[in-house]
């Protein structure tokens, strides 16, 4: 079978021929249509990623495709049947074998390319702010990079659950962006002061940010008493260093979230919120944003269209990888 590997790290995709996996007890072998490519496939391709994977591997977080046969001892996936997965690897191939606990049933009417778009995305924010912040209802959610992948998922999904929405990004255009996607609030991030805009909507009780640096810094002085901040990552190149007087006079939570983790210790976190993603779909209240679909030979053309659509500057972005391979080293 085909599969698209990383041979040596910071290179093109090599395309190799692999001999046809065999799903161990606990495993099925998926017959690949779809998979999503994210952020991190870059960092997997740089040797930067939180997770490095020995030399060479399959590319591919999250992947959609059918049940082409099961091992011994599973008896809650079948053959033929339409299935969506975090993988964390091993997308990028005409066939699979992975864990049958992180395969999600998907419905017929669910497209493989939006299975295959919709699991990191929108399984991040849907964790994020369900099972770690517990988000409720009528609380004011800000949401820090908000016009990125993941941000605008938080968005949406935010908006979704019966939260007043804060969206902060960089630019009019993004902002109109944000908006679409269900914000109540826009916060310029280049021209507005973040914490005195959020402070004076009332405070914010959930913090979303993948940004990091001083957006984190001006999020943490406008939280409301106890309210939960969600690190998710540091787009700004700085990893912020926490206050803690601030948050035992407040009474604020700071909660660690690596969303992909979940799928080695507690992969049914991961599962049971595909289920309701999936259902939101089904209902027409969600859709995945879908930008391009290439076939698999054509992996590293659309590994330069993710490049292109984050356009970090070559600096911040070197930053952003150095800051990675330390984050990567601790764990």
């Amino acid at each position: 079978m085909r599969a698209m590997q990383v041979t040596a790290y910071d290179q093109p995709l090599s395309e190799q021929e692999l001999e046809m996996p065999v799903p161990a007890a606990g495993e099925v072998l998926i017959k690949v249509e779809t998979c999503g490519l994210n952020f991190g496939d870059l960092l997997m391709i740089k040797g930067t990623y939180q997770q490095k994977p020995d030399l060479p591997f399959t590319l591919g977080m999250e992947l959609a495709g059918s049940v082409a046969a099961v091992g011994e001892g599973v008896t809650d996936l079948a053959v033929g049947q339409r299935i969506a997965a975090y993988s964390g690897l091993l997308g990028l191939a005409e066939y699979a074998a992975i864990p049958a606990n992180v395969c999600v049933p998907i419905p017929d009417d669910m497209p493989s390319e939006h299975a295959a778009a919709f699991l990191v995305a929108y399984g991040t924010s849907h964790v994020a702010l369900d099972y770690k912040a517990r988000l409720r209802p009528g609380e004011r959610l800000l949401v820090l990079g908000a016009s990125g992948g993941v941000g605008l998922t938080a968005v949406e999904l935010g908006k979704l659950m019966g939260a007043e929405v804060i969206a902060c990004a960089r630019g009019a255009a993004k902002l109109e962006i944000c908006r679409a996607a269900g914000a109540d609030h826009l916060i310029d991030s280049e021209t507005d002061d973040i914490r005195e805009v959020v402070k004076s909507l009332g405070g914010a009780d959930v913090v979303y940010d993948p940004i990091g640096g001083d957006q984190f810094k001006a999020a943490l002085r406008a939280c409301n008493p106890e309210a939960r901040i969600l690190p998710l990552g540091f787009a700004s190149g700085e990893v912020p260093q926490i206050p803690a007087n601030i948050l035992l006079v407040k009474n604020i939570d700071v909660l660690g979230f690596f969303w992909g983790g979940y799928k080695n210790f507690k992969p049914q976190v991961l599962t049971d919120s595909f289920k309701v993603l999936i259902d939101w779909y089904s209902s027409s209240k969600i859709k995945p944003h879908v930008s391009h679909v290439l076939p698999l030979d054509q992996a590293n053309e659309a590994l330069d269209l993710l490049r292109s659509y984050y356009a970090i500057p070559e600096n911040q972005r070197r930053r952003l990888f150095d800051l990675a391979r330390v984050l990567s080293e601790a764990a």
